[in-house]
């Protein structure tokens, strides 16, 4: 009798054979409970963008109840993105390190504690430092959540699918919030604004217990110390400089020293992920040509699109009179917008179009829709350019940047997926950050710009010189929109789809081959 081969009676069948080349390959924990282990991921997804927009619509509110200042409310929301950007590449590695479900469930505590913290903060010390809690927490959570999915969903097809999913929920939740926050400020309090992350948490955590698999690369990757304090402190300064831009201006000695610190920090973080031996982010997750173009996109994407809610919020409410509620039902038909061609673009573009189309021409429909929202002044009804806008904006959202969550993160090494993730998340946070900031200061010139030479300030010339200044904004919203297409168009591969295997990565520096 062979060694290799194993007496087995005469009458053997082949359900034997199968079970034994079952027990052969270890079952995937994910694969019968996939679908609603993705349930699950999306909760603490919604979590995280829910927060990004439901404490504005809820600041005055805040500021009336504990008497701050208006330049400590802008800290209530920098505190959440400063923590939150700076540490999204920690946060990745962690989930790498010592397990994604771990971190994952780690990530909700945390943050359901500082948001009960921050729900019943007595001043705004307290509010200020739990809104910066919540953001690390996040910063575990995000990138933990995101590398879940490219684990959980093997087949290509399904991965797709699951990212479409996500992408929708990421696309439409900051709207979500804001109509949320609306109602919670209307009909409870404010301090519920921050109250209801426990239960979102809470859900996500038993669900998280019950149908998530713990998983980490077999050789799990050490943490440099080096490339996480110059990493941190790189994407801390310019997150924080560009907060600091918004009160103090582009030309303040504290927003210059940020800015040019964090720029070259991070200029030094990138050579030394070459040389370090354990490195934050490896090289490698930036390498690929459409990787590139997707965080890319992200970035200028989500410049385009939080800039537009911050104006359009401000429009609503101090221009049109809008109350909280009636400002987040205003959101609504972007929502559904969406929801529903996030859904089309996975059944019927992705089967027939490139990535680089989808993308491209997501980009340029919300382009168009921010253009179109530039027409809108004080007497404007909402249904005559507000509503269209929203709509063309909310089309390509559901395109181009659902598309680009998926491109950011698919091909990655398995090892690398929570790194991934975290890059993926720190494209948006600093696309965020950076669009508010710069796109403020050119609606703030445009502003102090027509006051000037109208010579009045009176209520009229002052509804128009807001009016104006918002012009400016969404053409600057706009304008992001549009350099991201045709800088996306240029680097993504041409004749990549997402139900084909995009091959050997192509390094972003051999992008001429690739234009059209």
């Amino acid at each position: 009798m062979s060694i290799h081969e194993p007496s087995r009676a005469p009458g053997a069948s082949a359900a034997t054979e199968a079970a034994g080349a079952q027990l052969a390959v270890p079952p995937n924990p994910h694969h019968e409970r996939r679908w609603l282990a993705l349930g699950v991921i999306l909760i603490a997804q919604i979590v995280i963008l829910l927060d990004a927009t439901i404490v504005n619509v809820a600041l005055p509110s805040a500021q009336a109840d504990l008497g701050f200042s208006d330049a400590s409310r802008q800290w209530v929301v920098t505190a959440f993105l400063l923590a939150f950007g700076s540490l999204l590449p920690l946060g990745g590695r962690l989930a790498d390190a010592f397990g994604r479900k771990n971190m994952f469930i780690l990530g909700l505590l945390g943050f359901a504690i500082a948001s009960g913290v921050g729900g019943a903060a007595p001043n705004i010390a307290t509010l200020i430092t739990a809104r910066a809690v919540q953001g690390g927490f996040a910063a575990i959570l995000a990138p933990a959540a995101l590398s879940l999915i490219t684990v959980i969903f093997t087949d290509l097809k399904e991965l797709n699918k699951a990212f479409a999913i996500f992408g929708a929920v990421a696309g439409s939740s900051s709207a979500i919030g804001l109509l949320l926050g609306g109602l919670l400020t209307d009909y409870a309090n404010w301090r519920w604004t921050m109250f209801v992350n426990i239960a979102f948490a809470v859900a996500g955590v038993i669900g998280g217990l019950a149908l998530l698999h713990n998983s980490t690369d077999p050789n799990k990757p050490k943490l440099s110390v080096p490339s996480t304090i110059i990493g941190t402190a790189g994407i801390f300064g310019l997150v924080f400089g560009s907060a600091k831009a918004q009160t103090d201006g582009w030309g303040a000695a504290l927003t210059l020293i940020s800015l040019i610190a964090g720029a070259v920090l991070l200029v030094g973080f990138v050579v030394l992920q070459k040389v370090d031996r354990n490195p934050l982010i490896p090289l490698r997750v930036l390498a690929d040509r459409n990787r590139g173009a997707g965080l890319l996109t992200l970035l200028l994407g989500q410049a385009g699109v939080f800039a537009l809610f911050l104006f359009l919020t401000y429009y609503f409410q101090g221009v049109l009179g809008y109350s909280p509620i009636k400002t987040g039902l205003a959101f609504l038909p972007m929502m559904v917008t969406v929801a529903v061609v996030a859904t089309f673009t996975q059944s019927v573009l992705v089967p027939r179009l490139t990535i680089r189309a989808i993308v491209a021409g997501g980009l340029l429909i919300s382009g168009a829709g921010a253009a179109l929202l530039t027409q809108a002044n004080a007497g404007s009804p909402y249904a005559a350019w507000i509503l269209p806008g929203l709509i063309l904006v909310g089309a390509g959202v559901g395109s181009a940047i659902v598309s680009a969550v998926a491109i950011a993160q698919l091909g990655v090494e398995p090892r690398d997926a929570g790194t991934a993730g975290a890059v993926n998340n720190v494209a948006q946070q600093l696309g965020a950050a950076l669009g508010i900031a710069i796109i403020s200061t050119f609606v703030a010139t445009a502003t102090n710009h027509y006051l000037t030479h109208h010579g009045s300030t009176t209520a009229n010339v002052a509804v128009d010189a807001t009016v104006h200044g918002f012009t400016v904004g969404y053409w600057w919203a706009a304008g992001a929109f549009w350099a991201g297409a045709v800088i996306c168009g240029a680097l993504i591969r041409r004749g990549t789809r997402f139900h084909q295997e995009s091959g050997q990565p192509e390094p972003l520096d051999e992008v001429v081959g690739g234009l059209i």
